[in-house]
């Protein structure tokens, strides 16, 4: 007997669901079966049989490709945040034989035309966006590819989305440091409107309040996640009558930045300021003192967007929402 009903199309959906894999199990099955265990290829493709699926569907999707390319648009590729991302979509991409390209969202208006010649369907097959302060339009018109949302959020896209805990990676850090005594903790926030920013504030001021803490308005400081906001930040903090003994930064660049004010002023860290950091690159481990912060996995996240939009270019109904969790790392500086 058929299992799908006469009037409607089998989907991957339906597939997977039969097969008891995901739809990114299926389209693997389909598009690159070697790297897809024996019993998921089995059970998918008797899934395949019982329902009347065809598998050029997939396969279609997949051939109908002009480019074999993804796109994706990161601000400031200068950044090291963005390395370990990169690197995990090409895992994921490499292994369906599509190329990764990537682009810097901040080169003025001569480089936005340039991209919105490139994200469009003639050009690439989908796009990851890293960068929540886009230009919507850009990413949001009739002829743009596919697109997944990473670790920012576009203010109104529609779009699918993977993201790290940072309400739950801020509160994890503000919990440590007031177990450590601090009623004093300050904060070097990130952009105003950034869904990073607004996400690491709700963790903040969650755990402040579970603390019984208030923090000073003076003891918030704005950055926009650059070394240089660190510094800046560190001067305005250690001119305060009541300077903070703890600071959390949204995240490591700006608390590098911070560090590094700090140890020019002659401040002992952590003994007189304890400085927690979010991200964990790679210059956070080398810092003398090495930096404690709140670990993003990041490859991982690189990866879940990639096999995001290629579960959509293969017809499946990607999840609207996939939040990677974070971990506290302790080091020296708190």
């Amino acid at each position: 007997m058929d299992d799908k009903a006469p009037d409607r199309v089998t989907t991957i959906s339906d597939v997977a669901r039969l097969a008891g894999v995901s739809t990114a199990t299926v389209s693997r099955t389909l598009s690159n079966p070697a790297i897809v265990s024996e019993r998921a290829r089995k059970a998918v493709l008797a899934a395949i049989d019982r329902t009347g699926y065809s598998a050029n569907v997939s396969a279609r999707n997949l051939r109908r490709r002009q480019a074999g390319g993804v796109l994706a648009l990161a601000p400031n590729l200068a950044n090291p945040f963005f390395s370990e991302i990169l690197a995990g979509m090409s895992d994921v991409l490499g292994d369906h034989d599509m190329n990764l390209i990537v682009a810097d969202t901040r080169i003025g208006e001569r480089g936005r035309r340039r991209l919105v010649d490139y994200a469009d369907r003639s050009r690439a097959d989908g796009l990851l966006v890293l960068d929540g302060q886009i230009d919507r339009a850009l990413v949001d018109r009739p002829n743009c590819p596919p697109v997944v949302q990473v670790c920012e959020i576009v203010a109104g896209l529609d779009a699918p989305r993977v993201v790290a805990d940072n309400a739950g990676g801020a509160a994890s850090a503000i919990a440590h440091l007031a177990g450590r005594g601090h009623t004093r903790i300050g904060r070097l926030s990130g952009p105003a409107g950034n869904s990073l920013t607004r996400g690491r504030d709700a963790g903040f001021r969650r755990a402040i309040a579970a603390a019984g803490l208030q923090v000073p308005a003076a003891a918030v400081v704005a950055g926009d996640f650059s070394f240089a906001a660190g510094r800046r930040a560190a001067a305005h903090l250690l001119a305060l009558p009541d300077r903070p003994t703890a600071i959390f930064c949204d995240n490591d660049e700006m608390a590098c930045g911070l560090l590094s004010g700090l140890h020019h002023a002659g401040v002992r860290i952590p003994r007189d300021i304890a400085v927690v950091g979010f991200d964990d690159i790679e210059m956070s481990r080398h810092l003398t003192p090495a930096l404690t912060t709140v670990r993003q996995p990041r490859r991982r996240i690189g990866r879940e967007a990639a096999r995001m939009l290629l579960d959509l270019l293969a017809g499946g109904a990607a999840r609207t929402e996939i939040m990677v969790p974070t971990e506290l790392v302790l080091r020296d500086s708190a």
